[in-house]
């Protein structure tokens, strides 16, 4: 078994959509990444009607990673709904991608799965060129 398809069945397990409440619904995508000292941690998403409550199954993952470990960076990540990515599936929507290069610089390097049966994966910085926050990164390696 190699560690997308490790990642993959972990993630699966989360995958049972259900209506929480009238107002909330969860568990229709899920998510799983893989820390720097290589363990895995899984995520639900979690969408309230007013929108305030959303949280996307990938930064939920991240969130169990950091609770769990006090790690920042990621190494790996995989996304899906009931399948496993594919064609350039699985992607994170841009509030995931903002909060991955915000919680660890190096996470501009980890491999997002796009296409399961394939193994392709696209490296976050690609979908962040020019990222606003680079500058702010550098100047703080700088002042130490």
């Amino acid at each position: 078994m190699d560690i997308w398809e490790e990642m993959y069945e972990k993630a699966k397990k989360e995958y049972h959509p259900e209506e929480v409440s009238p107002f909330i619904q969860a568990h229709h995508v899920v998510a799983a990444v893989e820390s720097e000292s290589g363990k895995i941690f899984t995520g639900f998403c979690i969408e309230g009607a007013s929108g305030v409550m959303n949280l996307c199954a990938e930064r939920v993952a991240a969130l169990r990673m950091y609770a769990d470990t006090g790690e920042t960076k990621i190494k790996r990540m995989i996304a899906f709904r009931n399948n496993p990515p594919k064609n350039n599936g699985g992607m994170p929507c841009g509030a995931c991608r903002e909060f991955f290069m915000q919680l660890n610089y190096e996470n501009r390097n980890m491999e997002i799965l796009t296409d399961y049966e394939t193994r392709k994966t696209v490296i976050l910085k690609d979908l962040i060129p020019n990222w606003w926050g680079d500058k702010r990164y550098l100047k703080n390696e700088e002042n130490k």
